[in-house]
């Protein structure tokens, strides 16, 4: 697969280490240069491979270009895979391939790249390009969550097996806890098992990575490992059912075609010794389909299931799932404790594991499962984070292992902050009062004004319109300079996209107007802060303050009169501003319309913070009223509803 990545001229700068006057002089005097594949005569942009290509040639590659030359040799494969040539790479930089096998350009960019910053680093760093280049086609279990299930695992024993190891991620996390402790696995796809194998060599771990279908074809029958800790292929209807319906690994349960998660969950304890311990990663749909009640049930008669957790969205792939560990023992001879801890960790957090973070999350499980792990007994219920259910509570007719089942709504409640917001709503009703502006109706004999377009003002100098026409790529937040899009005009927010700082960009002054071009209704802002930048698809109008007033302009604009020089497309309006027509007005006139529209302005978006703010009291009160958390006062009388 080849990277079609494109640069900037910028970019191509920042490559070269040079600035970017010398990238256009190179464009013109070198008549091999590549040409440009996108953008704009002004910000053209260019195929990655090519320029660096072209740099290396003419010897003007700066010291940052190495490892990206280093990823465009590996990713123009020819008749290899990246991931077999990556894995090359790899095998190189530990010393266990000979040069011959990469061609020299290839070995010196590499040699490079490993007098950086080591040849462990560097390989780090082609797989985690390689990951971002597939990420889209592979279940990859992150440092972190491999690092969290392999610390669920513990204490570690002599040996960890990891059925599904894809890239090594979990054998090289408890390489990486216990030094000495033995890694087996099975990776169905061959250039992957390779890529794995090259990564633990790094680390200098004992490891065994065997290639095949773990469950058609284990290479480990007579493994019993210490811990299994896995993150199994999901929802695959073809994991071998029929041909495997005698299968000895199936001792809880013969798993339906449609349930291979409980194939993966039965495969991980047949290879574990008795009071080994196995965390694997699964989808929620296993822990409640009713297909899998019965091996569920098994599972918790015989004492295997010690603990499930829920995790927050993005954790693993698919990232819209909120994933589950769960963590399961093989039965000791004597009787299992019939107890389950269910902890939710999201609760109180956030539903996102890039909101949440990896420390936060480890905080809030870690201490409870080692607690329950002491002592089963000893773990008090947190209402809403965690609870211990007995086996008997948890079979019934569904067999449903999903926490939320389990957790008590949280009664606590900040009643501190509680007061805090209903003082903010109250206060913002009372400014609402104060801000509508005193109006009276016009005179029914008053001669009606005249008015004057706005393309007339802009040729008489008295506004003048912009609008932002090269490229533009908007971050969502992060750093860089603020930017202005349509989105935030419509919904009167401030700005919250990002661009580069030094991006070609036309700069908003206090004073600008600004209107989408294409909206559903009237929409316009003025600009009250300088700092910010023009988005696309927003028209700037920077008026002369001496003959006219901003805010009169803007109130004008927000009229839903102005969508009458308005053309439809589609169901929305693209607004011409040349076309809309203001009253020809002094500007002592116009500055008492404008307090006016600036109040108004006020006022609409006083009355927004107030709605949301509302519901989001509404939520606290109804959710303390239901958890007993609050009680209803007593009032004299009761009004009707209405």
């Amino acid at each position: 697969m080849a990277d079609e990545s494109e640069v900037t001229a910028a970019e191509i700068a920042r490559l070269a280490g040079v600035g970017r006057a010398a990238v256009s002089n190179w464009r013109k005097r070198f008549t091999d240069f590549p040409q440009p594949i996108d953008g704009t005569d002004t910000s053209p942009r260019f195929r990655s491979a090519e320029i660096l290509t072209w740099l290396e040639d003419q010897g003007k590659l700066g010291a940052e270009s190495a490892r990206e030359l280093v990823w465009q040799r590996l990713a123009d494969s020819g008749s290899d895979s990246v991931v077999d040539r990556v894995a090359a790479a790899g095998e190189y930089l530990a010393g266990r391939q000979p040069a011959t096998d990469l061609d020299k350009r290839t070995r010196e960019a590499l040699d490079a790249l490993a007098a950086d910053g080591g040849a462990e680093s560097a390989f780090d760093e082609l797989c985690g390009r390689f990951v971002t280049a597939n990420w889209r086609t592979m279940a990859v279990t992150t440092p972190e969550l491999a690092e969290f299930m392999v610390g669920l695992a513990a204490p570690l024993g002599g040996s960890l097996f990891d059925p599904a190891c894809g890239l090594g991620s979990v054998l090289r996390a408890a390489a990486q806890a216990k030094p000495d402790i033995a890694v087996l696995g099975q990776e169905f796809d061959a250039p992957l098992a390779r890529l794995a194998t090259v990564r633990l060599a790094f680390s200098g771990a004992d490891s065994t990575i065997e290639t095949g279908d773990s469950l058609r074809r284990d290479a480990f029958p007579e493994l019993r490992a210490d811990a299994v800790v896995c993150n199994p292929p999901f929802n695959d209807r073809n994991w071998g059912a029929e041909e495997l319906a005698y299968d000895q690994r199936w001792a809880f349960g013969l798993p339906p075609k449609g349930e291979s998660e409980l194939a993966w969950v039965q495969h991980c304890l047949a290879h574990l010794r008795r009071g080994g311990r196995a965390v694997l990663l699964m989808p929620p749909a296993a822990a409640s389909r009713r297909s899998g009640r019965p091996i569920r049930a098994e599972l918790l008669r015989r004492g295997a299931v010690r603990a499930i957790v829920q995790l927050p969205a993005g954790a693993a792939p698919p990232l819209g799932l909120s994933l589950q560990l769960w963590i399961l023992e093989q039965p000791a001879e004597q009787t299992p404790d019939a107890r389950v801890l269910f902890i939710d960790g999201t609760a109180g957090l956030a539903q996102r594991i890039d909101e949440v973070g990896w420390p936060a999350l480890r905080e809030r499980v870690d201490p409870v499962w080692a607690n329950f792990v002491a002592g089963p007994g000893t773990v008090a219920e947190a209402p809403g984070r965690h609870t211990v259910r007995s086996v008997i509570d948890l079979l019934d007719d569904e067999v449903d292992l999903t926490p939320a089942r389990y957790l008590r709504a949280a009664a606590d409640l900040d009643v501190t902050a509680l007061r805090t917001t209903q003082r903010s709503f109250a206060k913002l009703l009372a400014e609402l009062a104060e801000l509508l502006p005193d109006v009276q109706p016009t005179l029914a004999d008053a001669s009606p004004k005249a008015t004057v377009s706005i393309g007339e003002l802009q040729r008489s100098g008295a506004v003048s319109l912009r609008q932002q026409t090269a490229r533009m790529e908007v971050q969502p937040g992060g750093e860089g300079l603020p930017v202005y899009t349509a989105r935030d005009i419509i919904s009167g927010e401030p700005p919250a996209g990002r661009i580069a700082a030094e991006a070609a960009c036309i700069a908003v002054l206090p004073g600008d107007v600004l209107v989408p071009t294409v909206l559903t209704s009237a929409a316009a802002v003025v600009v009250t802060e300088a700092g910010a930048a023009l988005g696309p698809h927003v028209q700037l109008l920077r008026p002369d303050p001496n003959q006219i007033d901003s805010w009169f302009l803007a109130g004008f604009l927000r009229s839903r009169g102005s969508l009458r020089f308005a053309s439809t497309m589609s169901g929305t309006r693209r607004i011409d501003v040349r076309r809309v027509e203001v009253p020809r007005t002094p500007i002592a006139e116009q500055r008492k319309y404008a307090a006016a529209f600036e109040l108004l302005a006020r006022f609409d978006a006083t009355l927004a913070r107030a709605s949301n703010l509302g519901h989001e009291l509404t939520q606290s009160l109804t959710d303390g009223l239901a958890a007993g958390a609050l009680t209803p006062a007593e009032r004299s009388a009761r009004k009707p509803a209405t």
